[in-house]
């Protein structure tokens, strides 16, 4: 998967691209993993887009779904929670089983599930996934527990590996990380959100906070995502100094625009942000590159090309 450019292609955002199409998602405590209820084909049409556009690995849209939320928000029982959650799944196989049939001649690969596991900060739906404040009063038993049905759900459901995404801090990556091995068979991604040019969103250094990661025979890569692309390389530099993990880099940044609360997504690049840096982030050992919020399928399409045009150059 992904070998012959040297790099596995991730898919894009899915929020924003589900906004794109028409649904309303601000505020909803939920955010896209309500759709798992009331759209889910609309899910599966982002999931194809995606695939269309080269990505070797689609995410599902469980990011901000758990059990305790779904029983809080949506009036479900803790097993028909589980059932919903695990429909993210099914729709991921689902599309890539239409894409796979539709393309029978294509020389790609059978793409990867990756489940997406947000942070605790995603469930508090607060922001501080980008703070991680609450892993202060938070034992690592306590981020473990949270987070055991989730990876349990997604597991059984037969996702290929898990997304340990948007993680602000070595805390709770450590407690991700530590209950992974529960799942021996299991492997995963963890990646971080960032604070700056050095460190992770609750204030680690970067290069310190994916240490223990590096050492997990479990994770195929560890890296960041949904910081804007140019703080990408200085982070990966600095952290090439100790020794990057087995499988490489995992790199996967939003589009470099801004958020404000009151205009939304705002200041928007006028090049294709993962693309103008795929290259060099190849170099730095990124073996995992796609994107987070703002980027859409035709950013995906183009970082595919960009890395097949550097790999013919070679």
């Amino acid at each position: 998967m992904g070998e012959e450019k040297g790099v596995t292609v991730v898919d894009g955002a899915l929020a924003t691209e589900l906004e794109a199409a028409g649904l309303d998602l601000q505020g909803d405590r939920l955010w896209s993993a309500r759709v798992l209820q009331t759209n889910p084909q609309a899910i599966k049409n982002v999931h194809a887009r995606y695939l269309c556009s080269g990505a070797d690995v689609i995410t599902t849209a469980t990011y901000q779904a758990t059990v305790e939320g779904f029983v809080k928000y949506l009036c479900l029982k803790s097993d028909e929670a589980v059932l919903l959650l695990q429909s993210g799944v099914q729709l991921a196989k689902e599309a890539i089983d239409e894409f796979l049939s539709e393309y029978k001649g294509s020389d790609r690969g059978k793409p990867l599930i990756a489940g997406s596991i947000g942070p605790y900060g995603a469930f508090l739906n607060d922001g501080s996934e980008y703070s991680g404040s609450y892993v202060e009063s938070m034992t690592k038993e306590e981020l473990k527990a949270w987070h055991r049905p989730q990876l349990q759900s997604l597991i059984t459901a037969g996702v290929d590996l898990i997304a340990m995404e948007t993680v602000p801090s070595q805390k709770e990556g450590e407690a991700l990380v530590e209950l992974l091995r529960e799942f021996p068979n299991s492997k995963a991604w963890l990646s971080f959100s960032i604070k700056d040019e050095q460190c992770i969103s609750h204030g680690e250094k970067f290069n310190d906070a994916v240490k223990f990661a590096i050492a997990s025979d479990q994770l195929v890569a560890v890296g960041l995502n949904c910081c804007p692309p140019d703080l990408v390389s200085p982070l990966l530099s600095t952290a090439n100094k100790n020794r990057g993990p087995k499988g490489g880099w995992i790199v996967y940044p939003n589009s470099g625009e801004t958020w404000n609360p009151s205009t939304r997504w705002e200041n928007k690049p006028i090049n294709n942000q993962l693309a103008r840096f795929a290259v060099e982030w190849k170099e730095l050992g990124a073996k995992w590159i796609g994107g987070c919020c703002r980027t859409t399928p035709a950013d995906i399409a183009e970082l595919r090309d960009t890395l097949k045009a550097n790999l013919s150059q070679q």
